[in-house]
Parts: structure tokens; sequence; C-alpha cells
């Protein structure tokens, strides 16, 4: 089978891991003596929702999740509410309203069910101390800085009613059991979504440190962070720094558990492969030049792998976006490493986020192949890459990977074949 076809065969694999129907059902609890309420965010709450539905009955059960446009999928009972991701909008705001509404007033007797994963974050918010609109320009204005997912959340948490474990206060007395598919590097449960059911130590002048390091100087962000009601007055409840039988936090998916069934479906096929790291942050194009760097030393010294090989890794890198391309950070990845690899043959490579969707494109990432550098000129591929117009490229030279929304979420999956 060709590399590029086994590449496609292994990204499902990856996706299959992290799918709610083959990691949800173990983790979900027994049915409470009072109501059981299903409720969640992330690309994936819609699936999760399913499957608890199919798994309780519809019966036994009441909710609302929130997921990206383009995400649902049918439930019987527990309402599913599609709304804008990355940046908020108004769908996404009432939901939230709805969803906090109806885990208020809530007894000891009942259970809430909380179903989350990547996305979180814009999906499900309650802006305080800012607008709607205001707080859509913050986070557009944060992910364009290059600034990492989790300065990012410290940043959000900072601005909303649910988020750095607001909403898991809002549940009380109930008890509150959050399945978590992890979509962050070295899986902080309190980073993913920005953490609404988990304590987090970040406060106002932590917020705006990173405001200032990117350059994000709104007065309309600093006074709300510096007022009176500041978010470093926020009273933390003792039962959110402490364990507590009434609140629990489980990991049930992540991009580490992902990468190994991939090297397990390699080891299938025959394929000697080596997983380098689940945790890779930075800026897209430095991490292409550090894995090129390895995949040389494997070429030119057969060290520290032999060859024929497939190099893995995943985590979740950042693109500075400077200019008007389109693209997102696995084809800027892709493009970049294909650059740097240009002068060699035999070197097949893939990039693409679990989720299906890379940037605000429609597809999931690009596959490289060492005949694509005789298509275009290695000026032209620089230029396409100084434009973050990644997307374009690879359209143009046919190496991009659209999978369609696969409805779950472990950041990125990136595979090099290092060929004899």
């Amino acid at each position: 089978m060709e590399i590029i076809n086994l590449f496609k065969e292994a990204f499902y694999k990856a996706v299959d891991r992290a799918m709610p129907e083959n990691v949800l059902p173990k983790y979900l609890p027994a049915l409470a003596k009072g109501r059981l309420i299903v409720v969640g965010a992330g690309k994936a709450a819609a699936d999760m929702a399913r499957v608890a539905e199919n798994h309780y009955g519809p019966e036994n059960l009441e909710g609302m999740v929130i997921t990206r446009y383009g995400h649902a999928v049918k439930t019987q009972k527990i309402k599913v509410i599609e709304a804008s991701h990355p940046l908020p909008d108004q769908a996404g705001l009432e939901a939230s309203k709805q969803i906090v509404a109806l885990c208020s007033d809530l007894s000891e007797d009942d259970l809430v069910l909380f179903l989350l994963s990547g996305g979180g974050s814009a999906l499900f918010t309650q802006p305080d101390g800012i607008s709607l609109v205001e707080k859509t320009k913050l986070n557009a204005l944060l992910l364009k800085s290059g600034a990492s997912i989790d300065e990012i959340n410290t940043v959000r948490k900072q601005f909303s009613k649910v988020k750095g474990g607001r909403f898991a206060e809002l549940v009380l007395p109930a008890r509150l059991v959050s399945l978590i598919i992890s979509d962050v590097v070295g899986d902080d449960l309190s980073v993913v979504a920005s953490g609404p059911t988990i304590y987090d130590e970040a406060r106002s002048q932590d917020a705006i440190k990173i405001l200032f390091k990117y350059g994000i100087y709104d007065e309309v962000y600093l006074d709300a962070l510096e007022g009176d009601d500041a978010r470093e007055l926020y009273a933390v409840p003792d039962f959110l720094k402490d364990t507590d039988i009434r609140l629990e936090n489980h990991l049930i998916a992540s991009n580490q558990k992902s990468l190994e069934a991939v090297q397990e479906y390699f080891a299938k096929q025959g394929i000697s492969s080596h997983i380098l790291s689940s945790t890779i942050e930075g800026e897209a194009s430095e991490v292409a030049k550090f894995q090129a760097a390895i995949v040389r030393q494997v070429i030119e010294y057969n060290q520290p792998f032999s060859k024929p090989c497939v190099l893995i890794s995943g985590g979740e890198t950042t693109v500075t976006v400077k200019k008007k391309g389109k693209g997102g950070r696995n084809s800027e990845f892709l493009l970049a490493l294909a650059l740097e690899l240009s002068d060699y043959d035999n070197i097949s490579a893939f990039a693409a986020d679990t989720d299906g969707i890379d940037g605000s494109e429609d597809n999931a990432g690009a596959f490289y192949k060492s005949e694509f550098k005789n298509k275009l000129s290695k000026d032209k591929m620089i230029e396409y890459l100084d434009n973050n117009d990644s997307y374009s490229y690879f359209k143009r030279v046919g190496g991009l990977f659209v999978s369609g929304p696969s409805r779950t979420n472990v950041n990125d999956l990136r595979l090099i074949f290092v060929g004899d």
C-alpha cells in the first residue's frame, strides 16, 4: 500500500482511539437517586451525549450540550446546540446560560454529568466584566498572537462566569462527574476548555502579563482585570481545592493514547515507527525545522533510528499570523518541513488535526511527497509560507487531506516516513 494511504489509515486509527463510543462507557457512573442531568461542551460533546443517552436510556436523563457548527449528531432526549468555534457567538452564549439554569437549584441526590472536550472554551461562554463582542475580539487577538493554548485559557478564565472551576461551584450541592477528552499538551485538565470544573491558581495579574507579552493593550480588558471585581478577589470554595466525593474529573482520551494506537497500526504493517513526543509545542515552522534535523540525522547517519521508519509526534503547535493567506498549524508545519527537506528524495509526511479541521478551512491537514518539489520552485514554496498560505500551496500540488469533522479532538498527528 502506498505510504500516503497508510498515513490516512493511521489517522483514522488515532481518531478511533479517541471516539466517545470507544472510551466513554466504562467511565459512566451509576444512576443517582435524583435527577441525572447531562451537559457538555466541545467538538466531541454531541457524540459523547449520544453515547451517554444510549447507555442510560433517554427516559432516565435530561440535558443539553454545545458543539461546533457541523458537529451535531441526532439524539433522543439531550438537546444539541451548535455554536461558533474558535470564536464565540450569541448561540453559544444563550446555550451556556441555559446549561447554567438547568444545573441550578439542584439537590444532593442529583447527578450532573459534564461531557467536556476541546473547543469548549469558545462554545461554553458566559463573559464576565466584558461583553460578548469584546470577548470575541479578545479571542481573535489571542489566536493570532502566537500565544500558547495555556496562555490563551489563562486569559479567558479571567473574563468568564463558568471557566476556571466556576461552573463546579454553580452545581453544588449536586454531585458532579466530568468526563474529559483532552486536546491540550500534557493533559492538564484545568486547561481543557479552560477547566470549568477545576480550580485554577491563575489570577488577573497573570492575564495582564500575557496581554502585554503579546501586545494586546485594549483598555477595556485592562480595566476589567484591574477593577474592584477583578479575579484576584474571587473566593475559591474549599471543595475545588481539595479532593471531594461530590466532584470527579476523569481523563478518558488523550493525544498520547492516540499516538500509541498509530504505533500499533504501523507495527501490524511491519513498519518500524517511533514516537518522538506527544507534548510538542511552539511555532509550527520552528517545530518543522527541528524535526527536519532529526530526519537528516536518520538519512545521513542512520541515527538515532534506522531507516526505513516512521517518526510519530503530536501535541499542538501555534502560528503567529502575519499575512492573510489560508491555512492552519498542521499545513504550515508541513510546508515548512517540505522546504527543509526539499533536497531529499524518498520522504513522505503527513500532518492533521484529529478533530478534522485544520484552521478555518475544510481540510484536516495535508500530506507531502518528495515528488511535490518538482511541481513548484523552492522560491514559490517560500512565498506561500511567508504569506501564511499553506492551504493554497497544498491545494495547488494536490496534497490537501479532507476528512470532515471527526467529532472528537485530541490535538495533532504528525507522521514522517524516511525511506531507504
